[in-house]
């Protein structure tokens, strides 16, 4: 089984700090080829793998402003499906733009689809329904528009976050500082309830954060570190001991709220999109309708076990779950094409 997977090429796969779907991308085409698989992996140069690597791509463009995003994302597709019929099976995480070369091509394509940045986008996924093969990352982020063929959570490699069985020093807010990932939200209950706050992310909207966000730091009870990167990510998210994921939008996973719960801490989330499957209401973390009350939720963190948040991870977020569930899709999908 020749398995071709294309990852994105804002950032390095895996990434430095911040890369999402280039982190996921990481993770399962190192698993794959622990199970000897044979991947080949399309990244950027700099990407690290024990798979082939094939790279058009210097650099991540996030990270090289000379890098014009969309030339290299075509030069990067299609330097894949030239080579198309090397592999039994195409593996795209690379959103919607690979699903345009699908047609012209014998080898079968699966798109993960990591969310749907706009409604706009959407008659693209739909031209090439069931021609290509759709998988969903939760439920709560289909279209039903589209036909899938499963849904498959990301996983996660454990052993890299540490259990921490303390009850925790701070509140954590660990993501993008974004007004769809709630950061004014965390801060406005870190003031209410005194309690310390440390705020991990990329920047991604520069006016919200210096609107919302920098009024409020003191460098002491309300803190901002930046980016964190894999070496220290597990340290952070077990010293707390609550992760808030007060959301504005409808998260198709949240990465974060999986790496917090391995690690122990559970996570305080409003009800939106994929937390309900993510996040056991009263046992791994609450669910709620609205931000302001999380703060209610506080006096009963301690009710919580946090070797229950670990043991929810452990049974359905793992990497080996991940790596099952695509191989034995692979297998299904290149039968059914050989009928």
């Amino acid at each position: 089984m020749k398995i071709a997977m294309l990852s994105p090429i804002a950032w390095r796969t895996p990434p430095r700090h911040y890369g999402p779907w280039e982190q996921v991308v990481s993770w399962l085409t190192e698993g794959l080829v622990r199970e000897g698989v044979e991947v080949t992996l399309y990244a950027t140069a700099d990407s690290q793998t024990r798979a082939r690597l094939r790279a058009v791509a210097p650099r991540p463009y996030a990270e090289d402003d000379s890098l014009d995003p969309k030339v290299w994302e075509c030069l990067h597709i299609a330097s894949l499906f030239e080579e198309a019929d090397r592999y039994d099976l195409i593996h795209s995480h690379f959103d919607f733009l690979p699903l345009t070369y699908a047609g012209l091509v014998q080898t079968p394509v699966l798109t993960t689809i990591h969310g749907f940045s706009s409604p706009r986008i959407l008659p693209v996924y739909q031209k090439y329904n069931r021609r290509v093969h759709y998988v969903s990352i939760s439920n709560a982020d289909r279209d039903p528009s589209l036909d899938y063929c499963a849904t498959i959570y990301h996983g996660i490699p454990v052993e890299q976050y540490p259990f921490s069985p303390g009850p925790g020093r701070y509140l954590l807010f660990f993501g993008r500082i974004h007004h769809d990932k709630g950061a004014a939200e965390a801060i406005a209950l870190a003031r209410q309830s005194g309690l310390p706050l440390i705020m991990a992310g990329i920047i991604q909207d520069r006016d919200y954060f210096e609107r919302s966000v920098a009024p409020y730091l003191d460098n002491d009870r309300i803190k901002y570190i930046g980016p964190v990167g894999p070496a220290d990510k597990g340290a952070l998210l077990g010293g707390a001991m609550a992760l808030l994921h007060l959301i504005n939008f409808d998260e198709p996973f949240g990465l974060s709220v999986v790496e917090a719960m391995a690690c122990g801490t559970p996570v305080i989330a409003c009800k939106r999109g994929s937390m309900p499957e993510l996040i056991t209401d009263g046992e791994t973390g609450f669910l709620i309708e609205r931000a302001e009350e999380a703060r209610a939720c506080l006096p009963r963190l301690k009710e919580l076990s946090r070797r229950r948040c670990r043991a929810r991870v452990e049974a359905h977020f793992t990497v080996e779950v991940m790596v099952r569930r695509y191989r034995d899709l692979y297998r299904q999908i290149i039968k059914n094409r050989q009928l």
